[in-house]
């Protein structure tokens, strides 16, 4: 398994909550709240990608464990 940091999960965390936040929306606040998680979800991909060029992980490998990290924590990204 890939090494990753706090700031990859902290990222991947802040994706996952905004990506949840759209449940039930519609119109303008979807639109809003899409935005906001596309901006979240770009800020992930970019860390993940400089965190494997840095460290010369497989970038797929970096994302999947930060993405394990965050989506099999006991926390829901609601709350």
């Amino acid at each position: 398994m890939a090494d990753i940091t706090d700031e990859l999960i902290m990222l991947e965390r802040s994706s996952e909550e905004a990506r949840a936040r759209l449940a039930g929306l519609d119109g303008e606040e979807y639109a809003e709240q899409w935005r906001a998680w596309a901006a979240a979800a770009e800020a992930f991909q970019a860390a993940v990608t400089a965190h494997a060029t840095e460290t010369g992980q497989p970038r797929h490998e970096v994302e999947m464990a930060a993405k394990k990290a965050v989506r099999h924590a006991d926390e829901d990204p609601v709350e």
